[in-house]
């Protein structure tokens, strides 16, 4: 795992940097704004994820600490891949992002390309109570109503036999077309979740 590099900048582009280390040039993709600052022959430290697939191996670079472990936290969330991931941490900061889903607001991340509506949501209720602003959202900070009802919805299905994240996707999927009262309701939105996923596919664990 290729978890950080520090080397000198042979080369920059829109979405990318080419970091040489000991003779090696690195391409790691990266948000916009990293590889605007990234000067050919001068020093760049970047925090990297080393993302494995069938096909390829592909290293995606940021900033800081923060804006790697939430690229990460974005790749556990249901319909996000790591160029989407990347689209959202090149479009909102981190304190953004954290303030969205601590707001249970999704419309930031439905501006981002190749974030859709459902997918949107998904990032709001499940990175919820995972991500924290670094300063209150207007008043003292608390977790939002809505995000205890989806996590009190999910964890009811999660002991009627569905995954953490079948459960957490059916929940959005459920709220984002539910009245406002009923998305408030852990009683409403589970009746209404349940109607969707049908009978429970097991007895609850121990019992």
């Amino acid at each position: 795992m290729i978890s950080s590099l520090h080397g000198r900048v042979a080369h920059a582009d829109t979405d990318h940097v080419v970091v040489e280390v000991g003779g090696v040039g690195y391409a790691v993709a990266v948000p916009p704004q990293v590889s605007r600052a990234a000067r050919i022959g001068e020093e760049l430290r970047l925090h990297t994820s080393l993302v494995v697939r069938e096909d390829a191996l592909s290293l995606f670079g940021f900033e800081t600490r923060e804006e790697l472990v939430v690229f990460t936290q974005l790749l556990g969330v249901t319909g996000v891949g790591p160029k989407s991931a990347l689209g959202v941490l090149s479009a909102l900061s981190v304190d953004q992002i954290a303030e969205a889903v601590a707001a249970d607001d999704e419309a930031p991340f439905r501006r981002v390309s190749g974030i859709g509506p459902k997918t949107a949501k998904l990032i709001v209720v499940q990175l919820a109570g995972k991500i924290t602003p670094s300063h209150p959202v207007g008043a003292p900070s608390q977790a939002g109503p809505a995000d205890a009802v989806f996590a009190q919805v999910a964890q009811a299905l999660v002991g009627l036999g569905w995954s953490e994240r079948v459960a957490a996707e059916a929940v959005a999927s459920v709220a984002s077309e539910a009245p406002d009262a009923d998305r408030a309701s852990v009683q409403a939105l589970l009746r209404m979740t349940l109607s969707v996923l049908g009978p429970a596919r097991k007895e609850p664990a121990g019992g």
